[in-house]
């Protein structure tokens, strides 16, 4: 065979867009059969798909992906013992032998052996009943009698109690319960719960912790950084063909130490961002590259956008397949960067100044050589391969990745708004859309809460249960 020089230029163009065709392929394939976002696709159109690229493939050994960082060890597993150490003591039994029991004189105790069994209690509806007697005066009887004023609830008029109303709240938006099963398993409960009287509730609930979830969003906007993403939801609108849905979205927004903010919008046109942060945010604005952060960046003089390392580093992840040896260099380049981050904050090396200082001082030189590898890989890929595009969103996106050596308070990347974001989507699962879309803005309230008790390790339950009792004592 030839020197690979001496073949023509044709057959290596075909020769790279083989590769790029088993790449799309493998994609595919996962996207199909390996669930997860493959859910959102038609199932039709891949599979077609999926036959028209086999069908332009030749056949070729199939590249094996090259990993480019060791996998974590795993965590030692914990014996029931460590797992269920903070459970509580309800009920003891002590367990005394049969000997012992006929003649308790004749033996005394030296030693125990403790051992225990996990018990659950299954959700009991009760009723709390207020009792208002009434009273009139003895000595004068055409008094008018007195009687105390009835006591203040969370839902006027209603039934449901604090705890009621955030059991449910955690049921549908942490358990991700649909209201339609929870009216179902009510009946468990010992009466059913209507789910007409449950979504009312809900509004009830959004309504209530509004002027709170409006102080979050102003805290977090007031600290100059935030991380902020998007995510599409389902929406049924009733004006609309009868069983056909929309398409709207969460947007969300946090930063570390912070609470996550959630709004909705019907859309995600770039002036729904003005709505998020407002026209008078001043700060870093930390995202990925949808170019709705670059546009509103560039309009706002005191806004400074900021580039996600996380999503730069999963395209070139992506393109493992198709380029192992050139991605895994990427990769490796990449994770020298997130490997520092960790050694700095083991080390408790946390200022923003000083943290900056670290980053410019020990990353310029690698950024240098990871951008001229990038341009250089780019000229010798396909456009649309996918290491092609992994170089092209790596370099378009260059400015604001870079940006993170000027300020020391911020994280490479996005995840912490991504992990805060993801459970809206696992309910989606279960709930599938939403019913109406003036209701999207209440799941939004509903969600900010549950996922930033998470955030700071609070029960969501708990803080739920205070937050509405308290507002029924003030509202009497």
């Amino acid at each position: 065979m030839p020197p690979l020089t001496e073949l023509p230029a044709a057959y290596l163009a075909l020769e790279q867009e083989n590769v790029v065709l088993r790449t799309q392929i493998e994609w595919l394939r996962r996207k199909l059969f390996g669930g997860g976002q493959g859910e959102r696709l038609d199932r039709a159109q891949l599979l077609l798909h999926l036959g028209e690229l086999e069908k332009l493939a030749q056949a070729q050994a199939p590249t094996k992906p090259v990993s480019p960082e060791r996998q974590p060890a795993r965590a030692p597993r914990l014996t029931p013992a460590e797992a269920f150490a903070k459970l509580p003591v309800q009920e003891t039994v002590v367990i005394v032998p049969a000997e012992v029991q006929a003649d308790p004189e004749a033996y005394e105790k030296i030693s125990e052996e403790r051992t225990f069994e996990v018990d659950v209690v299954a959700p009991r509806l009760f009723k709390r009943e207020f009792v208002r007697p009434t009273f009139r005066r003895k000595d004068d009887p055409s008094h008018p009698p007195v009687i105390a004023p009835a006591l203040a609830r969370p839902v006027v008029g209603g039934y449901a109690s604090a705890g009621l109303l955030a059991w449910i709240a955690v049921s549908k938006y942490l358990d991700h319960q649909p209201l339609f099963r929870l009216e179902q398993m009510s009946q468990r409960w010992g009466a059913q719960l209507p789910r007409q009287s449950m979504a009312e509730w809900m509004r009830q609930v959004a309504d209530l912790t509004e002027p709170i979830y409006k102080r979050m969003l102003t805290d977090l906007l007031a600290d100059g950084y935030v991380q902020v993403d998007e995510t599409p939801i389902r929406y049924h609108d009733p004006g609309q063909k009868k069983g056909e849905t929309e398409q709207g979205y969460f947007w969300g927004a946090t930063a570390p130490g912070h609470d996550i903010v959630f709004q909705w919008r019907l859309s995600r046109r770039h002036a729904e961002l003005a709505q998020l942060l407002g026209d008078n945010y001043v700060g870093l604005l930390h995202a990925d590259g949808y170019e709705a952060y670059d546009s509103y960046a560039r309009t706002r003089t005191e806004v400074e956008r900021l580039g996600c390392w996380a999503h730069a580093r999963r395209m070139f992840h992506d393109a493992l397949g198709e380029a192992p040896q050139r991605a895994a260099f990427v990769l490796k380049l990449i994770g020298r960067l997130y490997l520092d981050e960790r050694d700095w904050t083991q080390a408790g090396l946390n200022g923003p100044r000083l943290r900056s200082a670290l980053r410019t001082g020990h990353w310029t030189l690698s950024l240098k050589l990871l951008r001229r590898t990038a341009l250089r890989l780019r000229e010798l890929a396909l456009p649309k391969s996918q290491l092609g595009q992994a170089c092209g969103y790596l370099l378009n996106q260059w400015e604001s990745l870079i940006a993170h050596l000027r300020h020391g308070r911020t994280r490479l990347d996005t995840n912490l708004m991504e992990n805060a974001i993801r459970p809206t989507k696992l309910g989606a699962k279960n709930w599938l859309f939403i019913g109406h879309p003036d209701v999207g803005q209440r799941s939004a309230i509903i969600y900010s809460f549950i996922q930033s008790c998470r955030r700071h390790g609070k029960d969501p339950l708990a803080y739920l249960r205070d937050v509405l009792s308290r507002n029924r004592r003030q509202a009497g």
